[in-house]
């Protein structure tokens, strides 16, 4: 048995507004809606990942996603640029990683990783 993919669900009341924020936000593709849930996805192949934590390092809430992205200036200025706050970052972590959380419009913090 092989694990192919793990998938994230961002509890939202309103699941499309919430899936047009990440699709202008990330450059996502919205390839389907059913109403009650929107579906993103892009073309990138990944490593599957599925962490379990405490915390979210240097004392701070346990994130409900992390999205790790090549650009960590160009997507802190998209997410401010779709008004939505930056609680903890930009900064470079003691163990080397570099990374920044905000809130997105339903509430859900959200990790963001210079990967």
């Amino acid at each position: 048995m092989a694990v192919t993919r793990i998938v994230a669900n961002l509890s939202a009341p309103d699941p499309l507004a919430l899936a047009q924020f990440y699709q202008e936000v990330f450059d996502m593709d919205l390839p389907l809606d059913m109403g009650w849930i929107s579906f993103l996805a892009n073309n990138s192949t990944q490593k599957i990942e599925l962490h379990t934590a405490s915390e979210g390092g240097s004392g701070t809430e346990l994130p409900v996603i992390s999205i790790g992205v090549d650009d960590l200036d160009a997507t802190e200025a998209a997410v401010r640029a779709a008004r939505a706050e930056i609680v903890y970052g930009p900064i470079k972590e003691d163990w080397g990683l570099r990374r920044f959380y905000f809130r997105d419009p339903a509430g859900n913090l959200v990790n963001v990783v210079d990967s």
